[in-house]
């Protein structure tokens, strides 16, 4: 039964967890240690259950809590080249701390993950698609100002998908973000509006896709009724809960996994 568990989502923390209790990975960090802890246990996962963590990029709301967890529970880290580097420059792991290159695909707990490029304002930056024992393939797709070719091609073909729904654009403008950050997030190297996001959900429900969650919602930008509002809108003729489902993250899990 292929299984995801979104811990943490937004713009303070990141965290998911794919597979079952009995083994999996975490994609990101991005919370202290205790916290990543306590989200596994509501959700029913033993902390020896994490295999691997996959970083997609270094960003503190994605990797804060990653050296501490790592050593208090060492299992593989894994990362893209720049990325791995800017981890150990800027701290998020120590010296003596094992992080692997990611230069293609790789497996863990029994899952094929693979790394693809995203479009962000950091050293690098990826999502990770994955086919999981039975067959069915996910994605983990956000902080990314537009959906690349690459990372399209990456999202087609895939069961359900992750993807960020970080602002919606009149309350980015008329939000407390002083003009630079406003502009920074809404650039090519940004993050993924409501209205983006809705557009490739469209595109993907056309190929196939039938399980989509909306990840990395900002606190102060967006509203998950909106984020989910603009993607059912543009879904129109595709039946929610027939056709396809749809569910926005929660900034903390409540225990909950998504079954696809």
């Amino acid at each position: 039964m292929a299984r995801i568990y979104p811990l943490f989502s937004s713009s303070s923390g990141n965290a998911v967890f794919v597979g079952t209790p009995d083994g999996g990975f975490l994609i990101d960090c991005g919370v202290s240690a205790r916290r990543m802890k306590q989200a596994l246990s509501r959700c029913g996962i033993p902390v020896e259950a994490v295999q691997g963590i996959f970083i997609t990029h270094d960003h503190s709301d994605h990797v804060a809590g990653l050296r501490v967890f790592a050593k208090q529970h060492p299992v593989p880290v894994f990362a893209e080249p720049l990325t791995r580097e800017s981890l150990y420059r800027c701290g998020r792991l120590e010296p003596e701390q094992d992080c692997t290159v990611l230069t293609g695909s790789t497996e863990c707990a029994g899952i094929r993950i693979t790394p693809f490029a995203t479009p962000h304002d950091t050293v690098q930056s990826c999502g990770y698609r994955m086919e999981m024992p039975d067959g069915r393939i996910c994605a983990i797709c956000t902080d990314l100002g537009y959906i690349s070719d690459t990372a399209a091609a990456a999202l087609t073909g895939c069961d359900l998908v992750l993807l960020e729904a970080n602002y919606d654009m009149q309350m980015l403008r008329t939000g407390p973000y002083p003009a630079p950050l406003k502009l920074r997030i809404a650039s090519k190297n940004g993050h993924l509006s409501n209205d983006d996001c809705a557009d490739e959900a469209r595109v993907l429900a056309e190929q196939g896709t039938a399980h989509f969650v909306l990840g990395h919602l900002s606190q102060h930008n967006n509203l998950p009724e909106l984020a989910e509002r603009t993607v059912e809108q543009r879904l129109a003729g595709f039946v929610r809960g027939r056709d396809y489902t749809l569910r926005a993250a929660s900034p903390e899990t409540d225990g909950r996994m998504i079954v696809f």
